[in-house]
């Protein structure tokens, strides 16, 4: 009896943990389950990058909150050549606007790949897939700029994950 009780015991825990880890997970909301893990950055400082100033850094442990019609500036830093992608949830859609357009430089502002997004395609894909995602491979290390405007009437979240094209290439990548 005594080798029983702590195994009953032991067992309850485990049942309770699950328990308590599915409901936990059935909570959180698409909003809740796209910053996960992060925090909200008021990405209000004053970061060097390139020749002008970004208001944050952002990486895999942050994201912003805003307000369409707008443009900002971001920085996001790199330690090998990778695959940066900028995420944005969605809400309070009011006006899809004409375009949304997101310029991702290499370091030093060398070079820029320009992404274009039509207004109704934007809104569009967070009513499809609840997320609006565009993704640019960058060579270089070290900082990098991303400059974006829209000209949507909309809240937003946005985040930015970075995956080393290594890991693209080994197939062990997202």
């Amino acid at each position: 009896m005594r080798k029983l009780m702590p195994k009953i015991l032991a067992d309850a825990a485990r049942l309770v943990a699950f328990v308590f880890a599915f409901f936990l997970a059935g909570c959180t909301d698409e909003k809740g389950q796209f910053v996960f893990g992060r925090v909200a950055d008021r990405c209000n400082t004053e970061w060097p990058v390139c020749d002008t100033i970004a208001g944050c850094l952002l990486g895999d442990s942050s994201y912003i909150e805003g307000k369409f019609p707008t443009n900002g500036k971001i920085g996001v830093q790199l330690f090998e050549p990778s695959t940066v992608t900028v995420s944005f949830f969605l809400e309070n859609v009011a006006g899809a606007g004409e375009e949304t357009v997101l310029n991702f430089f290499e370091d030093r502002c060398r070079s820029r790949v320009r992404v274009a997004v039509e207004g109704r395609t934007f809104v569009g894909e967070q009513e499809q897939a609840g997320i609006v995602k565009r993704a640019v491979d960058l060579s270089g290390v070290g900082d990098h700029l991303i400059e974006y405007t829209s000209d949507a009437r909309l809240t937003f979240l946005m985040k930015v994950d970075v995956t080393p094209l290594r890991l693209k290439e080994q197939g062990t990548g997202p």
